[in-house]
C-alpha cells in the first residue's frame, strides 16, 4: 500500500461523501479507492468510515484523522513547491471554472501571456455561469461575480465591475427611450431576463439617484442563464440590459448599444476567486489568482482591499445582475 495514495483517497472520500465521486475526481477505479481505504483502516486498526448503500459518513476517529491528513498532504505539497525549481516554475494541472463572458472577452485572449510565463501549468477551464461543487467536481477555484453566498468557501476579491444599463438602437426605435427606471415595470418596455443559478429566477436590479431608490424587476419575453446569450439577446433588440463596463465598451464604441439612465447609480459588482477552505493553495493556484488580480487591474481593479487582497466572506446577498 502506498500510504500517500491511501491518505489522498481517504481525504477525497470524506470531501465528496462518496467512493464513486472520489474515484472520478482522482481518475481511479472505485475498486482501487475502496481497497486503499480498507488497507488504511487495516493498518490503523480503526474504522474511519461508516458505509451504507446510500452514503458514506466519517466516524469520530475518521474525522480526527482527516484533519491531520489534510495538513500532512498540504505540508508535503509545500515541501515540493519550496524547492527553488518548483517555486520558480509552478507546474501541474489546475482546474478552474469562470463565467462565459469573462472567459471570452478577457481571460482567454490573455492566456498566451500566462502560458509564456508559466509553461508547465496545464489549465482545465470550465466556462459557465452555473453553481460549481468545488469539492465534488474536484475544481481548484472558481471566478464569480456578485456577493459570495456560500460562506463555507474561502475567497479573494480580485476586482470590482462598474455597471450600466443599455439597450440596442433597434429596441429603442421600436419601444422608445425610457427616462425613468420605473417605466420598465408596467409599460410596453421589456428587459432581457437573467436566470440566476442559485434560484432559477430573474432578480431585481437596484438603482439609486440622490435620495431615490428603486428595485427594477421588469417584464421580459426572454430569460437566459448564460452571460454570452444575455448580451446577444440585448444586441438583437430583445430588451434592456444591465452590463459590466468590459461587456458593453466595444458595443458602445460601435454604436450597437445605447446607455440609459446615466444619472442613476448602480453599485459595483465584486469579482471573487473562491476555493475550498481545506484545499491547499498550491504554487500553481497562487500564481493563477495573482494573474487574475493583475489582469483585472487593467479592467476593473478591486477597491478597498487589504495588503494581501483577502476579504471576509460577506453575508449572502443576491447579485444585482448576472455573473459577468
Amino acid at each position: 500500500m502506498d500510504r500517500f495514495d491511501a491518505m489522498n483517497a481517504f481525504a477525497r472520500v470524506v470531501e465528496t461523501g462518496s467512493f464513486t465521486k472520489a474515484a472520478e475526481t482522482l481518475r481511479m477505479s472505485k475498486t482501487s479507492v475502496t481497497q486503499l481505504v480498507q488497507q488504511l483502516e487495516a493498518r490503523l486498526r480503526v474504522r474511519l468510515l461508516n458505509r451504507t448503500t446510500r452514503k458514506v459518513n466519517v466516524t469520530a476517529d475518521g474525522a480526527a484523522y482527516y484533519e491531520r491528513v489534510i495538513r500532512l498532504l498540504a505540508d508535503m505539497d509545500d515541501a515540493e513547491t519550496s524547492l527553488s525549481s518548483a517555486s520558480e516554475a509552478p507546474r501541474g494541472r489546475l482546474r478552474v471554472d469562470v463565467p462565459s463572458p469573462l472567459a471570452r472577452m478577457i481571460l482567454v485572449p490573455a492566456l498566451p501571456a500566462f502560458h509564456a510565463r508559466y509553461p508547465d501549468i496545464q489549465l482545465d477551464m470550465g466556462v459557465s455561469d452555473r453553481i460549481v461543487d468545488l469539492i465534488g467536481e474536484n475544481v481548484d477555484c472558481v471566478v464569480r461575480g456578485g456577493e459570495m453566498a456560500d460562506q463555507s468557501l474561502m475567497a479573494r476579491r480580485v476586482g470590482d465591475l462598474r455597471l450600466g444599463v443599455y439597450a440596442a438602437p433597434s429596441y429603442l426605435e421600436r419601444a422608445g427611450t425610457p427616462v425613468h427606471p420605473r417605466e420598465l415595470e408596467d409599460t410596453h418596455h421589456r428587459i432581457v431576463g437573467f436566470l440566476w443559478s442559485r434560484t432559477g429566477r430573474a432578480l431585481p436590479y437596484a438603482m439609486r439617484r440622490g435620495g431615490e431608490s428603486v428595485n427594477v424587476h421588469g417584464r421580459y419575453v426572454l430569460a437566459v442563464d448564460d452571460g454570452n446569450a444575455y448580451l446577444a439577446a440585448g444586441l438583437a433588440g430583445m430588451g434592456v440590459l444591465w452590463l459590466p463596463d468590459y461587456m458593453s465598451k466595444a458595443h458602445l464604441e460601435r454604436g450597437e448599444l445605447t446607455p440609459l439612465f446615466q444619472d442613476w447609480r448602480l453599485d459595483s459588482m465584486p469579482l471573487y476567486v473562491a476555493f475550498p477552505p481545506n484545499r491547499h493553495v498550491s504554487a500553481k493556484l497562487r500564481v493563477f489568482i495573482d494573474w487574475i488580480v493583475e489582469l483585472m487591474g487593467r479592467y476593473a481593479p478591486a477597491a478597498g482591499l487589504g495588503k494581501d487582497g483577502h476579504v471576509p466572506i460577506p453575508a449572502p446577498v443576491p447579485p444585482p445582475i448576472p455573473a459577468p
